[in-house]
C-alpha cells in the first residue's frame, strides 16, 4: 500500500480509502467490522463517512454509519492509527430531517460536528468536509445550470469558513475539505481563506471514474496548481464498471438492483455502451474490469486517495488488490481512445 501526504497538512493517507455508506443499510455492524479488519490489515488507514450515511439517506438510519464506526474504534482502540474523515450535510437533497433550518452556518456546523464526534466516540475529526454546496449550482450529476439573480437562499462561504475556523481552533477538527464542489466554489474557498487568514481547504471529494472524467475538465488543473488533491468517489460508477449490470442483469442484493433511483451510470444507452466497451477492453488485457477501473483512478497524479466501497468481503478483496494492477502505456492509449468515443457519458 502506498501512502500519500496531503499538501498543506500532516495527513498521510493510504492510496485507497475505505468508504462506508452501505453500513447500516446493506451491511450490518458485524459485516462493517469485518470490512474494517480486512482493510486495515491490508494497509488502509483512511476511513471516510458522513453524518447523512447510510445511503440511500432517510431519517430512520441517519447517523448509523458513524455510530458503527465509533463502536469499532472503541472496541479496537486503534483510533490513533487511522485518518477519520466525515462530512456535514447542506440543505437540499431531502436532508432537512437532520436538523431544523439546515444551512452551512455557525449553528448548523457546530451542532453537526458535536453530533458526529459523539457518534464516532472520538475527540477530533481529522478531515471535516462540506458534503455539497449551500448555493444554487450543479452537483450529483445535474446538468442545465439555472441562474438565480434575486433572492437566492445560501450561506456565504465566508460564514462557513469562519465556523470551521472556530472548530479548528477548538481542536474538534484538524483540517477541512469540500465535496461535490465546482471550480468556482473551490477557488472561492481558497481565495477567502487566504484573504482572511482562515483554514485552507486541503482536499476535494468529487466523483471520478472511466464513465465520468468531468473532473479533468475544470478541476484537475486546480488540484495540480493549488495543491488540493482529489479524493475520488464512485470509482466503479456505483459498481457499473464491474460489468455486473450489463445485458440487463440485476444481481440479487446489488445496490442498483435494490435502489433503482441511482441511475446516473446505467440510465442511458451511451452509458451502457461505454461500460460494455471498457469491460471488453479489460478482458482483452486479461484484467478484472473492476480492477482496471480502479487502477486507472489510482494512477492519476491529482488523486490523493481512491474511495472504495463494498458490500461483501469478496468485493473488498478484489478492490484492494487493484493496487497490484498497473495501467500500461498501451492500455492507457486504448482507454483514452474510448474516452474520445464516449465523451463524458455520465457527468
Amino acid at each position: 500500500m502506498e501512502y500519500r501526504r496531503i499538501p498543506h497538512s500532516s495527513l498521510e493517507v493510504s492510496e485507497l480509502c475505505l468508504g462506508t455508506m452501505t453500513w447500516g443499510e446493506q451491511n450490518t455492524q458485524q459485516e462493517a467490522f469485518s470490512q474494517l479488519d480486512y482493510a486495515i490489515g491490508e494497509g488502509i488507514n483512511f476511513i471516510d463517512t458522513a453524518e447523512m450515511y447510510p445511503v440511500p439517506p432517510k431519517a430512520e438510519t441517519q447517523g448509523e454509519t458513524e455510530r458503527i464506526l465509533g463502536n469499532y474504534l472503541k472496541k479496537t482502540g486503534n483510533r490513533n492509527d487511522l485518518v477519520i474523515a466525515t462530512k456535514v450535510s447542506a440543505p437540499g437533497g431531502k436532508s432537512d430531517y437532520i436538523r431544523p433550518n439546515m444551512a452551512l452556518d455557525w449553528r448548523n456546523i457546530h451542532e453537526a460536528v458535536d453530533a458526529s464526534l459523539e457518534r464516532l466516540q472520538i475527540d477530533t475529526i481529522d478531515l471535516y468536509q462540506i458534503h455539497w454546496p449551500d448555493r444554487n449550482t450543479n452537483f450529483f450529476g445535474e446538468l442545465s445550470y439555472q441562474q438565480i439573480d434575486d433572492n437566492e437562499k445560501q450561506t456565504p462561504i465566508i460564514d462557513t469558513l469562519e465556523a470551521l475556523a472556530d472548530l479548528v481552533k477548538s481542536g474538534k477538527i484538524r483540517y477541512i475539505g469540500v465535496s461535490n464542489e465546482t471550480p468556482w466554489g473551490l477557488m472561492k474557498y481558497l481565495q477567502l481563506a487566504e484573504k482572511h487568514d482562515l483554514p485552507r481547504v486541503i482536499s476535494v471529494q468529487n466523483p471520478y471514474n472511466l464513465l465520468n472524467r468531468s473532473f479533468e475538465v475544470g478541476m484537475a488543473e486546480i488540484s495540480h496548481r493549488e495543491e488540493v488533491p482529489l479524493l475520488a468517489y464512485s470509482p466503479l460508477a456505483f459498481g457499473a464498471l464491474s460489468g455486473k449490470y450489463l445485458d440487463d442483469q440485476w444481481p440479487e442484493g446489488a445496490r442498483l438492483t435494490l435502489f433503482k433511483r441511482f441511475a446516473r451510470y446505467t440510465g442511458s444507452q451511451m452509458a451502457l455502451e461505454a461500460t460494455k466497451a471498457y469491460v471488453e477492453l479489460a478482458r482483452e488485457f486479461h484484467m478484472s474490469p473492476a480492477q482496471m477501473a480502479l487502477a486507472f483512478v489510482n494512477s492519476r497524479k491529482f488523486v490523493a486517495s481512491n474511495i472504495i466501497g463494498a458490500t461483501s468481503l469478496e468485493q473488498l478483496k478484489e478492490n484492494i488488490d487493484s493496487i497490484n494492477t498497473s495501467i500500461s502505456p498501451e492500455l492507457l492509449i486504448r482507454l483514452d481512445e474510448l474516452a474520445q468515443i464516449y465523451r463524458l457519458p455520465c457527468p
